[in-house]
């Protein structure tokens, strides 16, 4: 019998009865087990029946221990020993910010939703607080950003004035006093229990009040890691009405809800038009569903990893900020920077005057961060990123006495702010220029991002340091901005299918067998790289390979262990995880799920959506149009050769229906009730818009076709 371990992203996606009925045996703590539970979140062993006998490289895989459970080789031990030369080890003042502020720290923390499943864990961490020397098996510079993200608790900021929460998600809770004694809560995490989670430490640890007095809730930028929360934050308040100045909105005790301009829109497009990719392609990037430790998922720059079984919200915005400026909120002073096209398609920096204290978003973090992001989203613009930057020491430098932001920890004194402001734009800006400079000297994305190195002195500054975004990958975004995909050689301009490019190469190569020894060959040279690459084409041409299936995951392992950044670990040991356990069984889920954010955008938004799960082929000759008269809103919908186009503001007299009501009843008609909204003229060109079928699809291969 062949065993594979499966880990707990499969205890969430695979349905025993599927396994079973593909003559999977499912075992867990040695028992069979007739169901995978969404609450499984050990690992899990399937044997199959009927295959060749194991291999000895496949017997090291041990089902009481976690999927990624190999020592590190020679090689990799040696690379990574190589690192404590390279950079400052005994240069702790990044983790000594960490700390700073404590008020209530709290390792064992475990937060779960109302089913009792785990929703963010940071007790697994708690090893880290041991601050001994890297295992082998994690490179030193990322156990270095582990020991400070780890940390989690209340932390001050200002004295009095200015708190976070940390390590409660991925990205910080703020929590800013006005002179009136109430409070700005400043992005607000993923979901609603990690915000509730975060809202009563500190309701509870500063305040002792079960309650609190919200002035307004400002989001930074359009990530859901910095929104996701906001219902439950709302929950208690009375949120203002839009179109009012904003002082006026935050009188008698209401709320203001605070973004800047173009975050709807980009919050849709981003986590709706290309949410069900984007999801599955997170789960490389952030590894939720590793196992966590010395072997599995460390930090990533910005954090510990994502949150998880969670419910994320969004509320309409009662103001958007259009252009920097000074702004009053409950007689405190915020000048808001507006800052398009940086870590966030809309994202702005803040600064407190009357407490010296600069709020740089996204913009600035502990890290290194992308310029593409490898869930996929637009390029971001390197040279103005650095602009902006520029622009707030420019503006805030002179009198700020600490900068703090989404994710991470502040950073304290008017000298040091102004290093970590010019050092952070200085890496975005070398990236721009240099990459440029190779560009017109006729080199590819590949071989610039393997030519580059930062300059000496900021490749030692701790807090630019390759944890979230990589020079490489980062690199091939600048690339992609100015030069888009093609490379000019026109052998590439019509590439064959990956799975029949595969297919030729490994006819080409000869016999896969003599393709795999070969590559055991390099793997014993420590040719990780180049090991993944070859036996990822055995892989495509031939899933059912497991031979190549366990050597390419044992590259990828290897690669995960030497690797800085975390996010690059994260994906390779997933990697690794589906191909030696499967790739999750395929999964559907309905595109209401999508709803609530579209109920929270413009209609236009929404026909854009219906758009974009329609097939176009299908419907090729399937011409309408129709008016939808939505409260205050108006469109005219036309399709015509299978393309739907959205006419805003306008309503024509020859339409084929007219569909009228609230957003209410938009919503319900989109979720499938037909009868919610008022039809004249013909009911089934309405209809006909809707999609035939709800059904996305929730997984697809990635290390595999």
């Amino acid at each position: 019998m062949k065993k594979y371990v499966i880990s707990s992203i499969l205890a969430l996606c695979v349905s025993a009865e599927n396994a079973h009925a593909q003559g999977y045996h499912i075992y867990k703590d040695g028992k069979a087990r007739q169901t995978v539970l969404a609450s499984d979140m050990d690992s899990l062993v399937f044997f199959k029946e009927g295959t060749p006998a194991d291999t000895e490289q496949e017997d090291q895989f041990d089902p009481e221990k976690p999927l990624a459970n190999k020592a590190a080789t020679t090689k990799t031990k040696e690379l990574n020993d190589a690192w404590m030369s390279r950079l400052n080890f005994q240069d702790l003042s990044e983790l000594e910010n960490a700390k700073r502020g404590c008020i209530k720290s709290t390792p064992d923390l475990i937060i779960r939703n109302a089913q009792g499943e785990e929703v963010w864990n940071m007790a697994d961490f708690k090893f880290l607080y041991d601050e001994g020397a890297a295992p082998a098996t994690v490179n030193p510079s990322l156990w270095q950003n582990s020991l400070c993200n780890v940390r989690s608790g209340l932390f001050e900021v200002v004295p009095d004035k200015i708190y976070q929460v940390r390590g409660y998600d991925m990205a910080n809770m703020t929590f800013i006093k006005t002179p009136n004694n109430r409070w700005i809560v400043f992005d607000v995490l993923m979901g609603n229990f990690t915000a509730k989670a975060a809202m009563d430490l500190f309701k509870n640890e500063h305040l002792h009040s079960s309650s609190i007095d919200i002035a307004a809730v400002i989001i930074s930028h359009s990530h859901i890691d910095h929104y996701g929360g906001i219902t439950e934050v709302l929950k208690d308040c009375k949120v203002a009405e839009a179109g009012l100045d904003l002082e006026e909105q935050v009188k008698n005790g209401k709320t203001a809800v605070i973004v800047p301009q173009g975050f709807m829109k980009h919050v849709i497009s981003e986590n709706v038009y290309a949410g069900p990719a984007m999801k599955r392609r997170a789960n490389y990037q952030y590894g939720a569903y590793l196992p966590k430790g010395v072997t599995g998922r460390m930090a990533m720059g910005i954090g510990m990893g994502q949150s998880v079984n969670d419910v994320a919200g969004l509320a309409a915005p009662t103001f958007q900020v259009a252009q920097t400026g000074d702004y009053m909120i409950d007689g405190l002073k915020v000048t808001f920077q507006i800052t398009p096209g940086t870590e966030a398609p809309a994202e702005m920096n803040a600064y407190f005057n009357d407490y010296n204290a600069l709020w740089m978003a996204e913009n600035c973090t502990g890290t290194l961060h992308n310029l593409y992001t490898l869930r996929g989203a637009e390029v971001r613009d390197a040279e103005g990123w650095c602009n902006y930057i520029l622009e707030a020491k420019q503006k805030f430098g002179k009198d700020a006495q600490v900068v703090f932001q989404s994710h991470n920890w502040p950073h304290w004194g008017n000298t040091v702010v102004n290093e970590y402001l010019e050092n952070t734009a200085s890496i975005y800006k070398f990236i721009h220029d240099q990459t440029l400079h190779y560009v017109n000297r006729g080199y590819t994305s590949t071989e610039i991002s393997n030519m580059l190195q930062l300059p000496e002195k900021l490749d030692k500054v701790w807090y630019t340091r390759q944890y979230y975004g990589t020079l490489s990958h980062n690199i091939k975004a600048v690339y992609q901005k100015y030069m888009g995909w093609y490379d000019a050689n026109p052998v590439n301009l019509n590439l064959l299918p990956p799975v029949e490019t595969a297919k030729k190469v490994v006819e080409y190569m000869g016999d896969a067998q003599r393709v795999l020894n070969l590559a055991r060959t390099d793997f014993a040279k420590g040719d990780y790289q180049w090991v993944a690459q070859v036996t990822k084409e055995l892989i495509y041409a031939d899933p059912s390979n497991m031979e190549a299936r366990r050597l390419c995951a044992d590259a990828l392992e290897q690669l995960a262990y030497q690797s800085e950044s975390g996010t690059w670990r994260n994906a390779y040991l997933m990697g690794a995880m589906e191909l030696r356990a499967g790739t999750p069984a395929p999964q559907t889920f309905s595109a209401t799920k999508f709803v609530p954010l579209l109920a929270v955008g413009t209609i236009d938004m929404l026909f854009e959506f219906t758009a974009i799960i329609n097939n176009s082929n299908e419907l090729q000759n399937s011409d309408v149009v129709v008016n939808f008269i939505i409260g205050n809103e108006k469109a005219c919908v036309v399709r015509k050769s299978g393309v739907m186009l959205t006419y805003k503001n306008e309503t024509r007299a020859d339409a084929d229906a007219t569909a009228t009501g609230d957003k209410a009843s938009l919503v319900s008609f989109f979720s499938g009730n037909y009868s919610a909204l008022n039809i004249t003229g013909n009911r089934d060109a309405v209809i006909s818009l809707m999609p035939k079928s709800l059904d996305l699809p929730g997984n697809f291969g990635v290390i595999e076709p």
